[in-house]
C-alpha cells in the first residue's frame, strides 16, 4: 500500500495503517526533534506527543497528500512545547538554588557535533527551516504551511541560513 492509501485507511480508523505511517516517519521525526531540541529524552517526548496527537486527529486531515507537512507541523509545535518545558524546569531549578551541571559556552560547543554547532548560530526560525528541509526532507511549499511563510520566503531563509552555516564551518 502506498503512503496516500495508508493515510486514507488511517483516516477511516485503520490502526495498522497508522502504525505503518509511523514506521515510515519515525526516524525523520526523531532526527528533526533531536536537532531542534538538542536532548534525546526531550526529543522522544516531543515525538511521542506528536504521534499521539496525530493519531487522535488523523480523521480531520483534509488532504491525504498533505500528511507529511501536517505531521511535521504537529511536531513543530510539540518541540516548541518541549523547549518551553525545559526552560521552565531550568528557571525553577534556578529559583530553588539547585546546582546543575554548568558548562562554559566553549565547553558546551565542544560537546556538540559540527552540525549542532552550526545550527546553534541560527535564529530559531532559521534553524527550524533548515531542519525541516535538510533533515526531514520537506519541500519549501510544505515548510511554508508549517511556518506560515510563503514558499519563496522559506527558500530565501533556507539559502541564507545554509550560507551562514557554511561560513561558520569554513567551507
Amino acid at each position: 500500500m502506498d503512503e496516500k492509501q495508508l493515510v486514507l485507511s488511517a483516516k477511516n480508523g485503520d490502526k495498522d495503517a497508522f502504525s505503518e505511517l509511523y514506521i515510515l516517519y519515525k526516524d525523520r521525526l526523531y532526527r528533526y526533534a533531536l536537532y531542534r531540541i538538542g536532548n534525546a529524552d526531550s526529543a522522544e517526548d516531543a515525538v511521542s506527543s506528536c504521534v499521539l496527537s496525530a493519531f487522535e486527529q488523523i480523521g480531520r486531515l483534509k488532504k491525504p497528500e498533505a500528511f507529511s507537512a501536517w505531521i511535521f507541523k504537529i511536531l513543530y509545535y510539540a518541540c516548541n512545547s518541549e523547549i518551553k518545558a525545559i526552560a521552565n524546569r531550568r528557571n525553577i531549578a534556578d529559583i530553588n538554588g539547585e546546582e546543575g551541571r554548568t558548562l562554559s559556552f566553549d565547553a558546551a560547543l565542544e560537546e556538540k557535533t559540527e552540525l549542532q554547532q552550526a545550527l546553534s548560530i541560527l535564529k530559531e526560525e532559521e534553524k527550524s527551516i533548515v531542519l525541516l528541509s535538510v533533515v526531514s526532507g520537506l519541500s519549501s511549499k510544505e515548510i511554508s504551511k508549517i511556518s506560515d511563510l510563503s514558499a519563496g520566503a522559506v527558500r530565501s531563509k533556507l539559502s541564507r541560513s545554509l550560507k551562514k552555516m557554511r561560513e561558520y564551518l569554513g567551507d
